[in-house]
């Protein structure tokens, strides 16, 4: 069987709560948590559901637009956690993610 082009296991991502003027952390917002699944060539997968629950945040986490608290992220085998920044910055040439309004990522030039 062929290798994944996207393998994704346990992909968690919390934001802190932050209150008061010293900005002590009062909580925290499960943006993403325990995610997994895995995407092979040629197939299309589509991640729906309402505001706020995550949708954007997991594909960033994926890129690491963001850092994930735990979990992998395998792109064409490669481990994208453990990857140098001028290794994933290659990788990132292969991938696109279609952020909330894909109009507004348009360059009108």
């Amino acid at each position: 069987m062929a290798e994944p082009l996207l393998k994704v296991e346990g992909l968690t991502k919390h934001f802190p709560v932050l209150k008061g003027f010293l900005r002590r952390k009062v909580g925290t917002v499960q943006a993403v948590d325990d995610v997994s699944f895995t995407l092979n060539r040629h197939e299309t997968l589509a991640v729906v559901g309402e505001s706020g629950c995550g949708k954007t945040t997991a594909g960033r986490a994926i890129l690491r637009l963001v850092e994930p608290d735990r979990g992998h992220v395998w792109f064409r085998g490669k481990d994208l956690p453990t990857l140098p920044a001028g290794e994933l910055r290659e990788m990132r040439r292969h991938m696109q993610i279609i952020f909330q309004d894909p109009y507004s990522s348009l360059n009108p030039r």
